[in-house]
């Protein structure tokens, strides 16, 4: 953030934030409009004209979550995060990215989701960091590195998984205080949350933890072990009393969805002090992997309705990786919205896609994204008009298996490297299952006319992106034949 006009936009966005602190009642309701002002390109516009109407009614949810972020969260950790989220984030920093990736035809990502340990306390049901052990790790050079060079792009948000990204607590403290102009986040299965760590959080103030939990304690504790349920609750305890925000990473299975769906588990999230709610289905990623887990299309479309329905009606904000393709024009992965990189230092396209052609250790994140499985991906985003179907693993049979092998990118799983077409075929009767629901719901979708607008869009942009690119390159070799 160091040109006169990012410094400018800075300070006037800031003293919205000094407004709404002063008044959050009567201020909030104005917040869509004064953020509007700084959106330039109008980045977020479908969100705004979504949300403005919402955020005018005080008895709305959206209302209630947002000043519950001013009754239960500190001031001086909301305030930091609002600066960092809102402001570096979602606006200054979008901004930047949006200019690089037109000057380099290229993704570039919001957020770097990386894990600085293959170690974790936990050995769950179907996860295939088990399959590693603690034999892999990031430096805190290379850690610090990748945010250094993700900053230089306009990426100021940074998620920690693993492993147990808490093993390395004392490394990410240290690198939310090196970099207090980011936001970071981490996936925790929770057991590691002390007090310490809860103080060191409070004094760094740009660190959110989403706690992973599978339903109640007999779902939790299942998948994860015995006693973990407890630990999880004793953790979110600890962070509502020293009033640190905080959600829920839930991953829903055959076995979970309709107790993640219902709304007596929505309202104990809540009454816990959850503010937000990242949803996953279980993808059968690894040699470990049990597809019996998938859930079957009638609970995704559970969890489908249930999610909607409860964004009119609770206090919680929520993101399904996979229902909501709607709201972000399909797959946000392959460094279109986020990447993956993992403990060994493989750049990944997601964090359920094991396959790389690029290493943090050998190439630069710029490099890695103009890379052939990343430019693969870029070409073929969106995956499927039905943006209810947007993964091209396990929604659209054939298209990882596509771009793997036309980048030559290679399975990054160290311990038992697993063949795509292999792995796209757990993903066929599920895909199979769930194109017709997709269908049905799509073709009625109220979002649908919208996520089509915002596809035809982005790929105008691309297409004039790409125009540009070939311009240039036409002139410079005019220039060398001259």
């Amino acid at each position: 953030m160091g040109t006169v006009n990012e410094k400018l936009e800075s300070y006037g966005l800031k003293k919205v934030l000094n407004y709404l602190d002063s008044n959050p009642e009567e201020n909030v309701p104005k917040l869509i409009g004064w953020l509007k002002k700084f959106d330039r390109d109008g980045l977020y516009q479908s969100a705004y004209e979504m949300v403005d109407g919402f955020i005018k009614d005080p008895e709305n949810n959206w209302n209630r979550l947002i000043l519950s972020l001013y009754s239960d969260i500190d001031e001086s950790v909301r305030r930091k995060t609002f600066e960092n989220f809102l402001i570096n984030s979602a606006i200054l920093g979008s901004q930047k990215k949006n200019k690089l990736v037109e000057k380099y035809d290229c993704n570039i990502p919001w957020a770097i989701l990386m894990d600085p340990t293959s170690a974790c306390n936990l050995h769950c049901i179907g996860c295939w960091a088990a399959e590693y052990g603690n034999r892999l790790n990031l430096s805190f050079d290379t850690l610090d590195d990748i945010v250094r060079q993700g900053k230089e792009l306009g990426t100021y948000m940074y998620i920690f998984s693993g492993g147990e990204p808490l093993v390395r607590k004392d490394d990410i403290i240290r690198l939310c205080e090196k970099h207090n102009d980011c936001e970071f986040l981490a996936f925790t299965n929770g057991t590691l949350i002390d007090e310490q760590f809860a103080d060191e959080m409070l004094r760094v103030k740009n660190f959110v933890p989403a706690i992973s939990i599978e339903g109640f304690e007999k779902e939790t504790d299942f998948r994860r072990g015995e006693g973990t349920y407890q630990a999880v609750i004793r953790a979110m305890k600890l962070l509502k009393g020293k009033r640190l925000p905080f959600g829920a990473s839930l991953c829903y299975t055959r076995q979970n969805a309709e107790t993640i769906g219902s709304e007596e588990y929505f309202d104990h999230l809540i009454e816990l002090g959850c503010k937000f709610a990242w949803l996953f289905t279980y993808m059968p990623v690894g040699v470990d992997a049990k597809p019996e887990l998938m859930a079957t299309a009638d609970q995704r479309k559970f969890m489908y309705d249930q999610v909607r329905k409860f964004r009119g009606t609770k206090p919680l904000f929520t993101l399904d990786f996979w229902n909501d393709g709607e709201f972000v024009n399909g797959c946000i992965a392959g460094g279109r919205q986020y990447l993956h990189i993992n403990a060994n230092g493989d750049i990944e396209p997601c964090a359920f896609i094991h396959y790389a052609d690029s290493n943090i250790h050998e190439k630069t994140l710029l490099e890695a994204y103009r890379s052939p499985l990343f430019m693969q991906y870029r070409r073929n985003q969106p995956f499927n008009r039905n943006q209810l179907r947007p993964c091209p693993l396990l929604d659209n049979p054939g298209r990882l298996s596509q771009i793997v092998k036309k980048s030559g990118a290679v399975s990054t799983d160290l311990a038992h490297p697993e063949n795509v077409d292999q792995l796209t075929e757990k993903c066929v009767e599920s895909a199979k299952a769930w194109a017709p629901v997709a269908k049905e719901i799509w073709e009625n979708s109220e979002g649908r006319e919208r996520a089509d607008w915002k596809a035809d869009r982005e790929a105008q942009q691309k297409a004039q992106i790409e125009k540009k690119v070939q311009e240039k390159e036409s002139r410079k070799k005019i220039k060398v034949s001259m």
